[in-house]
């Protein structure tokens, strides 16, 4: 799939596909927050029962090209019922049209604004932040941002197969390149979201190619065993720990790139955010 607008189609389809029967929470608003380049959609999910409640800022997948609030509805819906938090899912800009580092600064842009007005989430001042694919890569860049600017304090990052070190000789990409993402799919997203090899040893590009990975909240690292990007989230988990981050490691042998927000047809899926949600809570706990 050579453009950004097929993706964007087949998106939306699953979007609709996945959501028809989404799971209840307390309630759901869209809004914006402010953003560098104006406004940033949001859309805020509160769990059942009285708050105030931790924070999660989540950011979707899609290479950077394609998501939306609509795509990862089920999945913030099922990650504020199981971890009892406020989640504030990012309609972050989106490459091509917006390339590195817009999506970036949105990402940062919304946790500084979710951690200075926890009153306008229901929120108790305990935050994190979460993604799965290009949105795990956006949720451990604004912990380094975070880390390097002083602030805001994150007190966990889950990351589920997050776009991060990804290399063209890894095993999983040999392997399972073609599985949901070819290839090609990796090399266009790449294309289109960093323009220039330059943007890739960026630490806010890539926070695999990070100096420093101390001080960092501690994390989960959620793998597929059939996704091309396993081994970019392995080596990042390894980095991390290596660091003295604390880090907690799921991967889901049999399972696929992009399974998290299947489920309405895999199981794993819900029980994946169920593992998520407890090692959140367990973060926020801790």
């Amino acid at each position: 799939m050579d453009s950004p607008t097929v993706w964007r189609a087949i998106t939306a389809l699953g979007a609709w596909l996945r959501n028809r029967d989404p799971p209840a929470v307390g309630s759901v608003t869209d809004g914006t927050v402010p953003g560098p380049d104006g406004d940033i959609p949001v859309r805020v999910y509160r769990p059942e029962g009285a708050g105030p409640f931790p924070t999660v800022v989540f950011f979707h997948g899609g290479g950077f090209v394609s998501g939306s609030l609509d795509s990862h509805d089920a999945v913030c819906r099922y990650l504020a019922r199981e971890s009892d938090c406020v989640v504030c899912s990012v309609a972050y800009r989106l490459a091509p049209e917006h390339p590195f580092p817009a999506a970036v600064e949105d990402a940062i842009a919304a946790t500084e604004w979710a951690a200075q007005h926890p009153d306008r989430l229901d929120g108790d001042g305990r935050l994190a932040v979460a993604g799965d694919s290009a949105g795990g890569n956006l949720a451990a860049v604004t912990t380094l941002a975070a880390r390097d600017r002083d602030g805001p304090d994150i007190d966990y990052q889950a990351l589920l197969y997050p776009g991060i070190g990804v290399r063209e000789d890894q095993a999983s990409v040999r392997d399972h390149g073609g599985t949901i993402l070819t290839r090609g799919d990796i090399e266009a997203f790449r294309d289109w979201y960093y323009g220039s090899d330059i943007h890739l040893e960026n630490p806010y590009g890539d926070p695999a190619r990070a100096c420093d990975h101390s001080d960092l909240p501690p994390a989960t690292v959620l793998t597929a065993g059939h996704d091309p990007l396993r081994d970019g989230g392995r080596a990042y988990a390894d980095q991390l720990d290596a660091a003295g981050v604390d880090v907690t490691r799921r991967e889901y042998s049999e399972m696929i790139h992009g399974f998290v927000s299947m489920s309405a047809s895999i199981d794993a899926a819900t029980d994946a955010i169920a593992d998520v949600a407890s090692d959140v809570r367990d973060g926020f706990a801790g």
